[in-house]
């Protein structure tokens, strides 16, 4: 008995494609960005320091801010940095607070971004300063060194080679089942 296998036409492939390129798209700017758990496992609550919990740190275009908090008492607000200095939430610029006590900032602004706790709260120390910038452009090739044994891949790097393979990979089996 001989398995003759059938295929479909143009149209079953366009989707496909479709479908992988949209994968691509959405996938990658999500490898680049980074979401920040404001305060890390202590949250966005009192007596942390968020200059200190901050300063080792790097924000680029494209990351988000994540602030867990008691929904209750706290809010997230945006304001400028007189107010920010002073406490002031009366003149707040955005109010990320959604009610549910887990709001994002997204940080799609090369910028400075100020954002305190109304309520008082601020004044017990929540609030955070961060400069936003663009990402640094990729490291430029050198030429490999005899005494070099091999080049070495960055941490992003390291993403585009296995999803290249996994894409292959799921174009080879696609064609041998269809």
């Amino acid at each position: 008995m001989e398995v003759v296998r059938r295929r479909s036409g143009s149209g079953c492939l366009s989707v496909v494609v479709a479908i992988m390129c949209a994968f691509v798209v959405v996938m990658v700017p999500g490898v680049l960005a980074t979401r920040w758990t404001v305060g890390g496992n202590m949250g966005w609550t009192n007596n942390v320091n968020y200059t200190v919990w901050a300063q080792d740190k790097h924000f680029y275009n494209g990351d988000w801010l994540f602030f867990v908090y008691d929904r209750n008492q706290m809010n997230v607000l945006e304001v400028n940095k007189t107010d920010y200095e002073s406490c002031n939430s009366d003149n707040f610029l955005h109010n990320w607070t959604t009610g549910a006590g887990r709001d994002v900032v997204p940080l799609n602004v090369t910028r400075n971004y100020y954002i305190i706790s109304g309520k008082g709260f601020c004044y017990g120390g929540m609030k955070l300063a961060i400069h936003v910038e663009n990402l640094p452009p990729p490291p430029t090739s050198t030429p490999l060194d005899e005494k070099s044994s091999s080049p070495t891949l960055t941490s992003r790097g390291m993403i585009v080679l296995p999803m290249v393979l996994a894409i292959g990979a799921v174009w080879d089996a696609f064609l041998w089942y269809w």
